[in-house]
């Protein structure tokens, strides 16, 4: 295969939050091995940025770092972008993958509930957008969020999440319109990929029953789709992917 089809990212520099575990990091491996330099972004998860960020340094001399910022501080966000610009000269590619999940029943809601919950999901993938549109449009860049199919059908006991979801899915259209045409905005909806350790296995099952194969989906299956995304749909904008073996249509 030619260089340039076996990298369709070299040279290019991507900031993925909430990057040290689960999804995020996948997407970090999987931007990595098709050529990108990767920000690892995290809040709290020091060791396993430190390590994942080793790990690609190790197959890629100086092309990953660490870049540590709670999201929910809206104030620092501007220096996050900044320094990941810093980190590589460029910035190329924002994935908005942080998120907070879980239960909040109506009748139990709390406000630090909301400000969480709106807060991972919704608040700060604007204002990491808004942070990093000069950068992005220099670059003629993109931004992936990932959203939920419970943004469309929201999920029982979790209204706070799906309603975050659902501004999520708006700002994805929103921001393609207000960016455009230097920088491209999609979503990718994730189905049953990778449980959070909170959903309980009945409700896990109840999940895959309702999907067209039966069975849950990869970490990869989603970074596969923001790879599409960065390096094979150059004419496709303010669209969402759903990535969740069909559960959409089978409910």
């Amino acid at each position: 295969m030619p260089e340039s089809q076996a990298q369709p990212l070299e040279g290019k520099a991507a900031l993925i939050t909430g990057a040290a575990r689960r999804i995020g990091a996948q997407l970090a491996r999987t931007l990595h091995e098709a050529g990108a330099n990767v920000i690892v972004h995290y809040r709290s998860s020091a060791d396993e940025a430190a390590a994942l960020a080793r790990s690609l340094n190790a197959v890629r001399p100086r092309s990953a770092v660490t870049a540590q910022a709670d999201l929910l501080e809206t104030a620092r966000i501007p220096r996050l972008v900044a320094d990941a610009a810093a980190a590589f000269g460029r910035l190329d590619i924002l994935v908005n993958n942080a998120s907070s999940f879980f239960a909040t029943p109506l009748g139990e809601i709390e406000e630090r509930q909301w400000d969480d919950l709106v807060g991972t999901n919704l608040k700060a993938p604007l204002f990491l957008a808004q942070a990093a549109a000069r950068d992005l449009g220099a670059a003629r860049g993109l931004i992936v969020n990932l959203v939920d199919i419970h943004a469309l059908r929201p999920l029982r006991h979790y209204p706070v999440y799906s309603i975050a979801k659902a501004g999520l899915v708006a700002l994805t259209r929103s921001l393609a319109r207000e960016l455009a045409p230097e920088v491209r905005v999609n979503g990718v909806a994730p189905g049953p990929v990778m449980w959070p350790e909170t959903l309980a296995t009945e409700l896990q099952q109840q999940i895959i029953a309702h999907t067209l194969l039966k069975r849950p989906g990869a970490p990869l299956d989603v970074a596969r789709a923001v790879l599409f995304f960065a390096a094979d749909a150059p004419y496709v904008t303010g669209q969402i992917l759903a990535v969740d073996g069909g559960r959409s249509l089978g409910w």
